[in-house]
């Protein structure tokens, strides 16, 4: 008859927690998500895994494993990350705010832009009614969240803006579908709940192809977008 000794061993042995148990495909995974500054598709995870690993499989095993921890694996923009739990993003709400601080106006233009991508500068400004200010769409490039996409085939050949990746990652969106819907801004009061008839809100496309109507960027399309605005000249009298 075994020892008791040598019973706890054999549990230990089988045991889900004891490193020799897991597969090895969930340890390198673990590896290059840490070891990854940006979240990485599944192809290219896929590529470092010994043959015959179920890649999706593997990833939804070890998304499960860090539900309940401090940090979970999140898809985001169709690539893996660790993130920290949402129930803790308090921690990191005062380093966000110091370092990600818009304006209202910005966080008006971001908003349409997200919703009503490709959109063009006059056409933000017919949504919200006001003069957009270059500052304004400057900021939200520099940032990294907005893009310019191609040019409207419409008279002056305006730029067409559009979100990122760095958008989804910030906000944490697997894919634009996951913003919230009509009901959902209601509820959480970023909408009257007294709105005209017929007011709808778009569904963000995820397609990053130009449209029919765009045409693609052009060399210093994007320098322009980000160019100082020119001063108005100053009539001194002279």
């Amino acid at each position: 008859m075994a020892s008791l000794a040598e019973k706890r061993i054999d549990d230990a042995g089988d045991s889900p927690g004891n490193p020799q148990a897991r597969p090895e495909e969930l340890r390198l995974l673990e590896a290059l998500l840490f070891a990854s500054t940006e979240p990485l598709d599944q192809t290219a995870l896929a590529k470092r895994m010994p043959d015959g690993v179920d890649i999706k499989a593997a990833l939804a095993q070890l998304q499960a494993e860090y539900a309940s921890r401090g940090i979970n694996l999140v898809r985001v923009a169709n690539k893996w990350t660790f993130r920290t739990a949402g129930d803790l993003s308090w921690l990191m709400t005062r380093e966000s705010t110091e370092t990600r601080r818009l304006s209202r106006a910005a966080i008006e233009v971001l908003a349409i832009i997200a919703y009503h991508q490709p959109v063009t500068r006059a056409e933000i400004e017919d949504i919200r009614g006001v003069i957009t200010s270059k500052g304004t769409l400057d900021v939200l490039l520099e940032t990294g969240w907005i893009r310019p996409r191609g040019r409207r085939k419409s008279p002056g050949r305006p730029l067409t803006f559009g979100t990122t990746e760095a958008f989804l990652s910030q906000f944490s969106l697997e894919a634009l579908s996951d913003l919230p819907g009509l009901e959902e801004l209601k509820g959480t009061g970023l909408l009257d709940s007294r709105l005209p008839s017929g007011f709808s809100v778009p569904a963000p496309s995820d397609d990053p192809a130009l449209r029919e109507d765009e045409d693609p960027l052009e060399i210093g399309d994007l320098e322009l977008a980000l160019a100082p605005a020119v001063e108005p000249e100053k009539d001194d009298g002279g």
